[in-house]
């Protein structure tokens, strides 16, 4: 009854197409129909890390899953149709094995004595008839097993989720595949409130710019170009201070901070401004 439906809906979608006046978007409009395995996403936050993996879902639809719709010594996609997607926003451990930021295809290989997990690196591995390479293998990792209440639709989730980890559940029939990820989340954090401190020259450094250049507040500007300058000595915040200095009618101590702006920033590959800078030397050396 339902392959007698699906043949109607065609029929009656092909006939459409040739009325006098449908138009190939009616003819598509009426040929859309439910997928056999719908598109599925999921996605988790771990501490500062976005985990997240598209795939398609496929039913028992009274069969054998295991073992029969998926063979057992064989790669499964870990889904229907085209590969399945994981993708870290930063570095991870995987199953106790470490992972680079990316986006990989997620496959298994199930055996009757246990599961195998595989992180691939070509994502349009299983689509289009395009065969899976274990040469491109990111790594394999066993997976934990254990049974569960039949459940119809194949689904991904995410489980036991805290700041430094989460577990990657996959059930489908009466069986849940299992793996751990772990995330630094200690030293990522740290990292970044280094990073922060490191930078904490630079906000002092733009609102001197501003003030001097916008408002014309000078001396608030070179308050805060100090600031800066005793968190650290940089090029840039040297090339704000000259600047104020020179509007300020102090040329002589302008043109000494522009030269050590110069020397700092010819270290420095992100010199963007060069040509400023060595225009101003030119010009005030002739004052």
């Amino acid at each position: 009854m339902q392959r007698l439906g699906y043949t109607i809906a065609l029929f009656a979608a092909a006939t459409l197409a040739q009325l006098p006046g449908a138009t190939t978007a009616h003819a598509q409009q009426a040929l859309e129909l439910p997928a056999p395995s719908p598109a599925a996403k999921v996605a988790q936050r771990v501490g500062l890390t976005d985990i997240s993996l598209d795939y398609s879902s496929p039913a028992v639809k009274g069969r054998v899953a295991f073992g029969g719709v998926v063979a057992w010594d064989k790669v499964w996609r870990a889904g229907a149709n085209a590969a399945t997607k994981l993708t870290f926003s930063r570095d991870v451990q995987f199953g106790g094995q470490p992972v680079k930021a990316g986006t990989y295809a997620l496959a298994a290989l199930p055996t009757q004595k246990g599961w195998t997990l595989i992180l691939n690196s070509d994502l349009a591995v299983f689509g289009g008839g395009k065969e899976y390479d274990q040469k491109l293998d990111v790594l394999r990792v066993p997976a934990k097993t254990e049974a569960i209440a039949p459940r119809e639709r194949m689904i991904f989730a995410f489980a036991n989720t805290a700041d430094d980890a989460t577990r990657l559940d996959l059930e489908w029939d009466k069986l849940r595949i299992s793996v751990d990820i772990r995330v630094d989340t200690a030293a990522q954090a740290k990292a970044g409130i280094e990073a922060m401190a490191k930078a904490a020259w630079r906000p002092y450094a733009n609102a001197a710019r501003y003030l001097s250049e916008t408002a014309g507040d000078h001396a608030g500007a070179l308050a805060l170009a100090d600031k800066s300058l005793a968190l650290e000595v940089a090029w840039y915040n040297l090339w704000i201070k000259a600047q104020i200095l020179q509007r300020t009618g102090k040329e002589g101590e302008a043109l000494e901070l522009a030269k050590k702006a110069d020397e700092l920033g010819l270290k420095d590959p992100n010199y963007f401004y060069k040509e400023a800078v060595e225009k101003a030397l030119k010009e005030w050396k002739k004052k």
